[in-house]
């Protein structure tokens, strides 16, 4: 079993990080991940939370992006690198769907609130 993200947070603003990866060392790991949590994505392998683990995901998310050096840059990136993970993984799926086998896929259901400042 493979650290992929730890996060605790120990106080109110002690957060911390830990992985047992390291893309400098292994750079296809971060596609791998990518793929591997997105087929986790659309099966039933979550375990039930799957909408707080979404929520947290994204929150990490929002938190990387509000303190990027610059965010459309790291924006117009993750479009990029997600429309072309989007369209192999729609692939994969119909190829499956091919050889007979009933893919069942499903929306998570989880928006960010809208924070009025």
């Amino acid at each position: 079993m493979k650290k992929i993200l730890e996060v605790l947070q120990y106080g109110d603003i002690d957060i911390r990080f830990n992985t047992d990866l390291d893309p400098v060392k292994n750079p296809n790991i971060v596609p791998d991940v990518i793929s591997h949590t997105a087929f986790a994505m659309v099966t039933k392998l979550w375990g039930g939370n799957e909408l707080a683990v979404l929520a947290m995901i994204r929150a990490l998310a929002v938190a990387d992006l509000a303190v990027s050096v610059n965010r459309k840059q790291m924006l117009r990136l993750l479009d990029e690198q997600s429309a072309i993970m989007a369209k192999t993984f729609r692939d994969s799926l119909k190829d499956i769907e091919s050889r007979g086998v009933k893919v069942m896929t499903f929306a998570p259901g989880v928006t960010l609130s809208t924070i009025k400042c």
